[in-house]
């Protein structure tokens, strides 16, 4: 078993690899500038400002929804990158984290949380989906691009998007709206 889980880790890395050579290969001024301003997109920050919107705009699925997936996903990451502490790819494009922030490559918080966006607005009636979509792939193409993750790290920031998205649907289904609402630390007339 040992072995076998060591075999499919030596794989991952091969594939790591090949996918951040491909990605310095195809590197150009432009192309780099596109991808450092479109990675903020999928930022802690950029979350934040879409849940507000969200609630300003009276999105109430939306919002509510967004808040348990990204608070879940916020708890798993952190943990994640605490427990595995991959380091980062070597010869990053840039550095999009400041010094206290992000602690390890593994997994991609950026690719999570916009997944989770995406997740979110296939089942809206106020989201696109498509250009959900079209951006979460672009944001997490923009962290491999960057050299700020690997490949196998943006994917499984991918799975924990949808995983949270599922969660957070289930859940809701099961406690409702109102109790999620009435827990926040503020009025959400919404």
């Amino acid at each position: 078993m040992h072995a076998q889980i060591g075999a499919v880790l030596s794989a991952v890395r091969w594939v790591d690899r090949l996918a951040a050579e491909f990605v310095a290969a195809i590197r150009t001024p432009f192309l780099t500038e596109m991808m450092t301003s479109m990675t903020g997109l999928g930022s802690v920050t950029a979350g934040v400002v879409f849940v507000c919107l969200f609630y300003l705009a009276g999105w109430r699925e939306e919002f509510v929804k967004s808040v348990v997936a990204l608070s879940l996903l916020g708890v798993v990451v952190w943990a994640l990158m605490s427990l595995v502490e991959r380091p980062f790819p070597s010869n990053p494009v840039c550095v999009t984290e400041g010094g206290g922030g992000t602690t390890s490559s593994f997994p991609s918080g950026h690719s999570a949380a916009v997944t989770a966006y995406a997740g979110i607005a296939w089942s809206s009636d106020e989201l696109p989906f498509a250009v959900a979509a079209g951006f979460a792939g672009l944001i997490s193409f923009s962290r491999i691009y960057l050299g700020t993750h690997y490949l196998s790290d943006t994917l499984f920031g991918i799975g924990l998007g949808i995983a949270a998205v599922v969660f957070a649907e289930r859940f809701l289904d099961r406690v409702g709206e109102e109790a999620v609402l009435d827990r926040l630390p503020f009025e959400a007339d919404i």
